[in-house]
């Protein structure tokens, strides 16, 4: 079935605002004071990315390809797989989206953000941070963790063994996901997308916070940069080696 270009991009919305709300939602749990989740593990949060891309990619993969992510769809677009005229459009309703996810997170977490005095846990819930403070750290990390997520979603997609069944391939992108953030997770969160990054990290520095400390725009490039230039090398290469 071919869908319009509107209701595509409500899903692209949608499908982001989901990612933002069970992602950030998870470190917003771990890492805000007061939560019944403080002080979990990483595994939880592993888990909270891992369905917040498996659940919009089940629910809107059929409907607009469920990129829920610019870098992606740049990635496409510059490998002649996605068009050009769309990019904008798609990008414009991953950043509403993912803003939108985040107001749902500060308003159902909003007593506990009050509570929490460590601003850069305070700034997690929201966008990504290197944990030692290295953009050269932070672009690596979120390079290699891009490549890995774009060149697995693209051949988990495309490849033969899922060709008769997408939704079983959707499933496993949520898998793909949550072993990223367990195994490279840690230097910088990740991030592996630029609006999961910039647009929370433009609502942190709205909203009147009690303890909001800085956005860190000096570092927000880096989740910006580092995966599109990942998304746009791993598509070229699984579309080079394997779909030529």
């Amino acid at each position: 079935m071919d869908y319009s270009l509107m209701t595509r991009l409500a899903a692209e919305l949608l499908g982001t605002a989901l990612l933002i709300v069970l992602g950030n939602g998870a470190v917003a749990n771990v890492d805000l004071k007061g939560t019944k989740g403080y002080g979990s593990d990483w595994m939880l949060i592993a888990v909270g990315y891992g369905f917040g891309v498996m659940m919009p990619a089940m629910i809107f993969g059929g409907i607009s390809g469920n990129h829920i992510n610019p870098a992606f769809t740049i990635a496409l677009a510059s490998n002649g797989l996605f068009p050009w005229a769309e990019v904008v459009p798609y990008i414009v309703a991953q950043l509403l989206g993912a803003a939108l996810g985040q107001l749902i997170v500060v308003a159902c977490y909003k007593p506990y953000y009050d509570q929490t005095e460590d601003v850069n846990h305070v700034l997690g819930t929201f966008s990504t941070i290197n944990s030692v403070g290295s953009k050269f750290n932070g672009f690596v990390n979120e390079f290699f963790g891009s490549f890995v997520l774009f060149f697995g979603a693209l051949g988990i997609t495309k490849a033969p063994f899922f060709q008769d069944n997408l939704g079983t391939a959707h499933l496993a992108l949520g898998f793909l996901v949550w072993t990223l953030v367990a195994s490279l997770g840690g230097p910088t969160g990740p991030g592996l997308n630029p609006a999961r990054d910039f647009a929370p990290r433009l609502v942190h520095a709205l909203l009147p916070l009690k303890h909001k400390g800085s956005s860190q725009w000096d570092y927000a490039w880096v989740p910006v940069v580092a995966p599109i230039c990942a998304g746009i090398v791993a598509v070229f290469v699984y579309k080079a080696l394997f779909m030529a």
